[in-house]
């Protein structure tokens, strides 16, 4: 049923893959052929989920297993969701089930305040660090379902992949209607999703209006204009919270897109690599604002131009740096480069180039950066695709 209303889709003038099924491939404008981006690729996922030194993905027991967050040494909705997303474009049911199946049995809430949400952090063992949910993991959950209905079709409980996914969604916007305390993941007046459910405050790197059109078509009927009125407010976000001149966003902020900072004194930081990378998905898939590929013409010129490569601090979004030097270098530049996807300046191939170039890291603080280096090489090579 999705892949006719896809086709129907299609047939409306649009610029995104959603619209023409055509998905850019930046790699062969540097002149990299099919068959070695395909063995990259290859090779990345293999080291990343089966080498017995540098893997992230482990399993447990008959039919789990986990993402471990190697510098913090546990699992995460933020990576068990990645994983899955990783899962479905590769075609990797048996993955994704022992990642779905192991995020149901150990991160799942079946009670209380945060009943239908997901702890955010387990041990690796499966016992939870933390009750409360972060809603980036419960975005991508709903989507990596939803593609794997898709590719797969449903199976019965917990696999009923599409049945799963409209019910993650429908807590995300529904929690303080059916649980006493509860309280939603997006603001409901302003469409934004949020940092935590219970805060009113959000991170422009969980602003993902690509995944929201496609929720807009796929989660329950009641709930699909406000999915689609969040693609909309989404973009306008991430363009209020990217600074006008370097083009950074800030790792937390206010609904006005002010910074707010939280861990440290820095601004641009962890979590805030990710909005280019977005902002180059949102274009490959749907291209619906060209403005957000001005931001990340602001962003590869601020680093191209004052920073060598892989050299990177913390920064205030003005692009002062602190004392502080970046935990994921790596994730710098695998982002910038996805987001020339959606960029027009100078420097957007020579991103691509250098990313080409860099391996991936090994290491404690490996799982951030591969993760997001793994997800820019799909989108880059055209193999990040809507099912």
């Amino acid at each position: 049923m999705q892949a006719f209303i896809i086709r129907i889709r299609r047939k409306i003038v649009g610029k995104g893959a959603f619209y023409t099924g055509n998905y850019p491939n930046l790699f062969q404008e540097i002149g990299i052929t099919q068959e070695d981006m395909d063995n990259r690729i290859n090779k990345t996922f293999n080291t990343m989920f089966f080498d017995p030194v540098e893997r992230i993905y482990f399993e447990m027991g008959d039919n789990m297993g986990y993402m471990m967050d190697t510098g913090n040494n546990d699992a995460r909705t933020e990576g068990m969701s990645y994983g899955m997303m990783m899962a479905v474009q590769m075609d990797r049911k048996d993955i994704f089930d022992r990642l779905w199946l192991f995020s149901k049995t150990y991160m799942y809430q079946s009670t209380g305040k945060y009943q239908g949400y997901f702890a955010w952090s387990v041990t690796l063992e499966g016992v939870k660090n933390a009750e409360g949910p972060a809603p980036d993991g419960e975005e991508y959950y709903a989507l990596a379902l939803f593609f794997a209905s898709e590719r797969w079709g449903d199976g019965e409980d917990p696999f009923d992949y599409s049945n799963q996914a409209r019910d993650i969604l429908k807590h995300t916007l529904h929690q303080q209607e059916f649980i006493k305390e509860g309280n939603s993941m997006w603001n409901l007046d302003n469409y934004y999703i949020k940092f935590v459910p219970d805060v009113a405050f959000s991170d422009p790197s969980y602003h993902l209006p690509h995944f929201y059109e496609l929720f807009s078509l796929r989660s329950n009927v009641e709930d699909r204009e406000f999915w689609k009125k969040a693609a909309v407010a989404s973009r306008r976000y991430i363009k209020l919270s990217c600074h006008p001149v370097t083009g950074m966003a800030p790792e937390y902020a206010e609904y006005d897109g002010t910074p707010r900072k939280l861990f440290h004194e820095g601004e641009f930081y962890s979590d805030a690599y990710r909005v280019a990378m977005n902002i180059g998905l949102e274009a490959v898939w749907f291209g619906e604002d060209d403005e957000l590929g001005e931001c990340v013409d602001k962003l590869q010129t601020y680093f191209s131009e004052n920073t060598r490569l892989l050299e990177y601090h913390n920064y205030l979004l003005d692009g002062t740096a602190i004392e502080q030097t970046s935990l994921h270098p790596v994730a710098i530049v695998a982002t910038n480069a996805a987001g020339a996807l959606a960029a027009k300046g100078k420097y957007r191939l020579e991103w691509v180039k250098d990313f080409w170039n860099t391996p991936l890291r090994t290491g404690d603080r490996r799982y951030y950066d591969n993760c997001l280096y793994f997800f820019s090489l799909l989108m880059l090579g055209g193999r990040y695709r809507i099912y």
